[in-house]
């Protein structure tokens, strides 16, 4: 048998006097080809290039579109002042910063920023991160080590799973909102352990809310640590959109509060607000604090100004509520089983892949973006729509998204069936 070249080498290894593909290379090659037979279908929903922005819609590919899968949940992307106080930063400081926070990449205004978000959210001091997966992730891991425990919501975000499993703390996920199983779980740990207890306020894959009261107790009872990712529930819950302790009305009860700065806020980045302590311990222990650079100070100065706006505008709480109250009973009216969770994550469960990716499709036809959540991103069986409203729709914006998405569940999933 002749040697291959060597490129071909890199994609074959001799084994038992034979030849194989190379592990790496098959799940590559593999994980292409599911791809490009999407691709080659037309129902291939991701990546697509938005061109420009006007308010609810998108240009995309010459086409003026319905956004319906946005996370400015307030409408604030675009906002001028929020632009504007971009613009202004983006002169002084230029598009980035002298590196690390720690070393030469701190300004004042990443002190300002932290000090705002700390003061909106009711916390003694901030951090602010990079982004919102590393707040997460950096925070989890460096709390936490071989002799602590961490208790995780089964369905928490990805950034919070990553940070547990790199501590090297006893991992254990219960399952879904249980509260009774966080109170197990704790009664088990053993006498002397760290414990810690994350979830996320708004769940990112099915828009429900943790159970806040039943949980601090619980917590409180143990003496575990709270820590919540509000990246969902910031600018969504409570009357001015300050989170999920004021939509219970329970200052104080959360120990570790996290946030991404992506969402209702359209900027970049993410926070974790607590104690003076416990921030000055991660901006000298956490590692994508110590290591990574800083935030742009023209995404810091456009946090700011987008809480300057919450505080003026917080009508855009109440739209947002109302548009989110509209659209899962137009959703429920025509048969589409939603529940009714304050929030603008409404999920629409097809099971299958192929149907919610035929779903999309059909309401790309009738220019509304929308996009389908498949496995990994969701358990196997429970593919989705993630739809979304957001304080940017009109009502009528919220009956024609819903008017069309009850049209091509009708004929994907009931029509079918009925057959």
């Amino acid at each position: 048998m002749q040697r291959p070249g060597k490129a071909a080498c890199t994609l074959v290894a001799k084994h038992l006097g034979g030849w194989r593909v190379d592990p790496i290379e098959r799940r590559i090659r593999e994980f292409g080809d599911r791809i490009r037979d999407v691709q080659a279908r037309g129902i291939y929903p991701y990546l697509k290039a938005v061109q420009a922005l006007d308010g609810a819609h998108v240009m995309i590919d010459g086409r003026r579109m319905l956004l319906a899968s946005s996370y400015s949940y307030l409408g604030l992307l675009g906002h001028p002042q929020i632009t504007a106080a971009a613009e202004v930063a983006l002169s002084q400081y230029g598009t980035g910063t002298h590196g690390v926070r720690l070393l030469a990449g701190n300004t004042d205004l990443h002190d300002q920023v932290e000090q705002r978000i700390a003061g909106f959210v009711d916390a003694e001091a901030c951090a602010v991160y990079s982004s919102g997966y590393l707040a997460n992730f950096a925070t989890i891991s460096a709390l936490l080590g071989r002799n602590d425990v961490v208790i995780c919501d089964k369905l928490n975000h990805a950034s919070i799973v990553d940070g547990c499993l790199l501590s090297g703390a006893r991992f254990v996920r219960v399952p879904h909102n249980d509260i009774p199983a966080f109170d197990r779980a704790l009664e088990r740990v053993p006498t002397g352990a760290g414990k810690l207890v994350v979830v996320d306020a708004v769940f990112s894959m099915d828009g429900d809310v943790i159970n806040l009261p039943a949980l601090a107790g619980v917590c409180r009872r143990h003496g575990a640590w709270l820590m919540v990712d509000e990246s969902h529930s910031l600018g969504v819950l409570g009357p001015r959109g300050q989170g999920i302790e004021a939509h219970f009305r329970l200052p104080g009860v959360i120990g570790i509060k996290m946030s991404s700065l992506s969402k209702s806020i359209p900027s970049a980045g993410g926070y974790i607000a607590g104690s003076r302590d416990l921030i000055t311990f991660l901006k000298h222990a956490s590692r994508a604090f110590v290591f990574s650079a800083a935030l742009p100070p023209a995404s810091a100065a456009a946090v700011m100004a987008s809480l300057d706006v919450m505080e003026a505008e917080p009508q855009r709480v109440t739209w947002l509520q109302a548009h989110i109250r509209r659209f899962r009973a137009a959703l429920q009216t025509g048969g589409i089983p939603v529940g009714n969770d304050p929030t603008p994550i409404v999920p629409v469960i097809t099971g299958d892949d192929e149907k919610a990716l035929r779903i999309a499709r059909l309401l790309d036809e009738r220019a509304i973006f929308a996009l389908p959540i498949l496995p990994p991103a969701v358990p196997p069986g429970t593919s989705r729509l993630r739809m979304t409203v957001t304080a940017a729709h009109s009502e009528a914006e919220v009956d024609i998204i819903a008017e069309a998405l009850v049209a091509a569940w009708r004929e994907v999933v009931l029509a079918p069936a009925e057959g």
